[in-house]
């Protein structure tokens, strides 16, 4: 941890506090806010977090969402006639556009945000409400998500009698959805957050099996998708992944339908998991990666079991799901609460969501990728829709046929004049030194265009045409970044 980040009465980070206030003292002064935030997991939580703390201080506000906060993005925000724009998961990033708008009195911005702010045109001063990790001295990639700074303003934005404490859930559910967990779980103020969200009794964190679907995939399927950790014989492969657990001598149907994780008892789950590390083992299965089948959960306790909202990581699949089709209105819906008609339509859009994953997945193992020296990559063109190709490239790293140990650049068709290139390494790789948000803004930047998120998973959009200048550029500055 880089900084000292333990609960007080200065909020879940002392270090970001007295800016948090001033953030906060100056949306009370606003008439009404525009809260403008990104659409994906961490976006949605972000955006529910601000607005929940908002209503809850009495003050007006509206909700827009934006894919990509670029210049366009900002100009007709600017149009508006709101004098107070509060940006959530982004902004930091944009600095550089929001500032001169910002200086020409057409908005006062209120960012909370964990991404790198952006280097300022001469002559143009920072905006003085700016919350962000990275300006306090800690890690806006590992420590705290977008997620996690909205809800250090929710907390100095409480009045005097609330009790923001009951939204950590939702910050943790945008710090795992950002990546941002590892097998020991979150760290440094994202870890202090959970620790709120446990004494508010909306979090429990537990160490149990690192296999996504514990609340709602029956027992087979948990096994079979299990792919972070690729046991031979059960990975992938539904047969074996039944005669798996046909062979452990325990009751695992019930009325003749197979029980999930979060039906078994804990002997159960212990029997379960034992099986599984003994096969791992007599698999080769390399011993860091069998460590990494059990590691930190976290619940919803307040969500209702077996449902993809009690478990953070399938909540925040189910946020990804609503961004990607350009529906944020209906995670943010979910995320405030509405368990009827918002949630039924999340629950299409995941099933679809599902589908799209494995039949992009399917393609690229089917075609493999182009291996470079430093970086492997593949264009799918219009095969994969370019919101979930980034997705997608993450899912398809180790998988067969495709190399682990590279970062891999995935492109799609945005448009006739644009191509999505998303870029997904991995937290071993980045503690070798890899910063993906660093290889996109600079590969981006020499085809006339910017780009870079986080280290571990980045994107940008570039000229149709560009690509192979592109991909020398990115194999060229991850060669530097491992060497």
């Amino acid at each position: 941890m880089s900084a000292d980040t333990t609960t007080s009465d200065d909020g879940p980070v002392p270090a970001l506090r007295e800016r948090a206030v001033a953030c906060a003292d100056r949306l009370r002064t606003a008439d009404r806010v525009l809260l403008a935030s990104h659409i994906d997991a961490d976006g949605l939580t972000s955006a529910a977090i601000a607005a929940a703390a908002l209503e809850r201080a009495e003050i007006p506000f509206e909700t827009v969402f934006a894919k990509q906060l670029d210049e366009r993005e900002v100009a007709r925000i600017a149009a508006t006639d709101y004098e107070t724009v509060l940006f959530t998961d982004f902004g930091s990033g944009q600095l550089d556009v929001i500032a001169p708008y910002a200086a020409e009195g057409a908005f006062t911005p209120v960012v909370a945000d964990h991404h790198q702010p952006a280097d300022l045109p001469d002559g143009v001063d920072e905006p003085a409400h700016h919350l962000n990790p990275l300006l306090f001295g800690l890690d806006g990639a590992s420590e705290l998500s977008g997620a996690g700074a909205s809800y250090v303003l929710s907390r100095a934005l409480e009045p005097p009698e609330g009790d923001n404490r009951d939204l950590a859930g939702l910050a943790v559910v945008g710090a795992v959805g950002d990546m941002q967990g590892t097998d020991g779980g979150l760290s440094g103020a994202n870890q202090v957050i959970v620790e709120e969200g446990v004494a508010a009794g909306v979090v429990e964190e537990a160490t149990d099996l690192l296999v996504y679907g514990r609340q709602t995939r029956p027992l087979p399927k948990f096994l079979e998708y299990a792919t972070d950790v690729r046991i031979p014989g059960i990975t992938n492969d539904a047969n074996g992944a039944i005669e798996f657990l046909s062979d452990l001598d325990l009751d695992l149907k019930e009325g003749g339908e197979w029980r999930r994780w979060v039906d078994l008892t804990m002997a159960e789950r212990k029997t379960v998991v034992s099986g599984l590390l003994q096969r791992a083992i007599a698999s080769g299965v390399p011993a860091d990666r069998i460590d990494a089948l059990v590691g930190t959960t976290y619940t919803l306790t307040d969500e209702e079991p077996g449902t993809e909202l009690r478990d953070v990581s399938e909540f925040s699949t189910l946020l990804n799901a609503t961004a990607r089709y350009e529906r944020a209105d209906v995670g943010l819906a979910v995320c405030l609460g509405d368990r009827e008609g918002a949630l039924d339509r999340a629950r299409t859009l995941l099933r679809n969501h599902r589908r799209n994953l494995s039949e992009g997945l399917q393609w690229v193992q089917n075609e493999g990728t182009t291996v470079e020296d430093n970086v492997q990559w593949f264009d799918a063109g219009s095969r994969i829709r370019e919101t979930i190709v980034g997705i997608v490239a993450g899912m398809a790293v180790g998988a067969a046929g495709v190399r682990g140990d590279i970062p891999i650049l995935a492109f799609a068709e945005k448009s006739e004049e644009e191509i999505k290139v998303s870029g997904r390494g991995s937290h071993a790789l980045v503690r070798q030194g890899l910063d993906l948000s660093a290889v996109m803004r600079e590969a981006s930047r020499a085809v006339g265009r910017d780009g870079g998120v986080d280290n571990v998973a980045a994107g940008a959009t570039i000229p149709t045409g560009t690509r192979e200048a592109f991909v020398a550029e990115a194999d060229r500055l991850v060669g530097e970044q491992l060497d």
